[in-house]
């Protein structure tokens, strides 16, 4: 198996798995757990697999039912985890989801977003639900005069599209996480939209991509108001891009969608194709699905809350307080660390983003350290990707953000395809790609203008 160099306690999540199911096979006692994440509407997910009977090696099966019931949550989402086969990890599992808890920032989150408290339920085998899955069809209209809004963390884009045609496109600076007056976001965001509808003739849709959880355009989680007093201004910014839709005249149809998802969807709609992942690695992992229907399922899919180093002293996450989760694996956090742990020193006060753009400074010279970090990263993915795959079935990955530019996206790419063709044969063939600058910004800003279905 093919390792990073620079980590050298990297554990990727699908070795783990595999070397447990060994030690669970081997050992000739084990049972069959399930664990079923539920969320809004009926839908769920159901994930099953072979543990240690109860009483047999506990402490192995509960990281290993931790660790995969974290997984489950932040791929689909959920405000209640069922749990058939093993009390003894239901029982853990039950006492590790609470708000005093070893998942009490998971809790918090989830209960936030489903507007309800968070469940750890014990499921009998008989009590086992069928798995009852979303296919939700978004974004391809492309009829009318469109306004598509893409709220960045550094930069808000808007454009004006007429029947798929951008007729109109801008790029502005906005400090959205340091403003703790809401009102500045309702105006910046309004005064976009104004400018993109003063571009036509008519405003037929409205579509809206933002990092973030939104559940019928309501925002419910996003870092766009991370400085905003949740107590104060909590209705105000749930409700935000409703009024300002309303604002923009009656009854025009909105649609607001994660940034991955639009994302993935811009990629589908490149590609004429389906089942695209998209994962962009910037200041953080934002990732995507549009499912082989051409449709989102309804997930969260906020993997870089996900894990994908079972090493218990990987590299921790200072919001969640987790540790070995794709934000340190697969952003500007990825960079800094691994070039901290080749002997690199930066500069004292550089930002993230700064000490990135210092690497980034030195893969255009070809320095050895800098091209390490990057085929690192590539190893990184390669191993996580069959991880990915027991959850979306990928025909086509694509990968963004400011980690992927220049050389060192190439060198990511090239060293993930070589992994996995020596490690994975039967993801060798998988279609891994990077949309060029042009088709990424105009594509994306088609996608999102294509988020809403017209009245007509």
């Amino acid at each position: 198996m093919r390792t990073p160099v620079l980590d050298k306690n990297f554990y990727p999540m699908i070795k783990a798995l595999d070397d447990f199911d060994a030690e669970v096979q081997n050992s000739g006692k084990s049972v069959r757990v399930t664990l079923v994440a539920e969320r809004s509407g009926g839908y769920n997910y159901v994930y099953s697999y072979d543990a240690f009977a109860d009483g047999v090696n506990d402490t192995r099966n509960f990281r290993v039912a931790e660790r995969l019931a974290k997984t489950i949550l932040w791929v689909v989402g959920g405000f209640k985890i069922s749990v058939a086969g093993s009390k003894s990890i239901y029982e853990y599992l039950k006492k590790a989801y609470t708000m005093d808890g070893l998942r009490a920032f998971d809790v918090e989150f989830m209960s936030g977003v489903y507007e309800r408290p968070f469940e750890v339920e014990w499921l009998e085998q008989d009590e086992i639900p069928e798995q009852k899955n979303a296919s939700m069809r978004v974004g391809g209209y492309l009829d009318g005069c469109r306004i598509g809004f893409d709220a960045g963390g550094s930069d808000r884009k808007v454009s004006a599209v007429i029947d798929g045609e951008v007729v109109y496109s801008e790029e502005v600076v906005w400090n959205p996480k340091i403003t703790e007056d809401p009102t500045y976001h309702y105006n910046e965001i309004l005064t976009a939209m104004k400018t993109a509808a003063s571009k036509m003739p008519r405003v037929d849709a409205i579509g809206v991509s933002s990092a973030g959880v939104y559940v019928d355009n309501k925002i419910m989680v996003a870092s766009l108001f991370l400085k905003v007093d949740k107590q104060k201004y909590g209705d105000y910014v749930k409700n935000m891009y409703i009024n300002v839709a309303k604002e923009m005249g009656e009854d025009i149809p909105l649609e607001v969608a994660n940034d991955g998802d639009v994302t993935a969807l811009a990629g589908a709609i490149d590609l004429n194709d389906n089942g695209v992942l998209g994962i962009a690695m910037g200041t953080s992992e934002a990732v995507g699905y549009i499912n082989t229907q051409g449709g989102i399922n309804g997930w969260l899919s906020e993997l870089a809350f996900a894990p994908v180093d079972f090493n218990e002293n990987a590299m921790q996450d200072e919001w969640s307080g987790d540790f070995g989760v794709g934000c340190k694996y697969f952003s500007q956090d990825a960079v800094i660390k691994l070039a901290e742990y080749g002997g690199f020193t930066f500069e004292a006060g550089l930002t993230p983003a700064q000490k990135l753009k210092v690497i980034q400074a030195l893969m255009d010279k070809d320095d050895a350290l800098a091209k390490q970090i990057y085929e690192d990263i590539g190893v990184y993915l390669a191993h996580t990707i069959p991880f990915y795959a027991k959850f979306y079935e990928i025909k086509h990955m694509l990968l963004l953000g400011r980690v992927m530019g220049g050389k060192g996206g190439d060198i990511i790419l090239a060293t993930c395809k070589e992994t996995l063709a020596s490690d994975y044969p039967e993801f060798a063939g998988l279609d891994i790609g990077l949309p060029d600058e042009k088709n990424r910004r105009v594509g994306q800003s088609i996608a999102a203008a294509s988020l809403a279905k017209t009245r007509k």
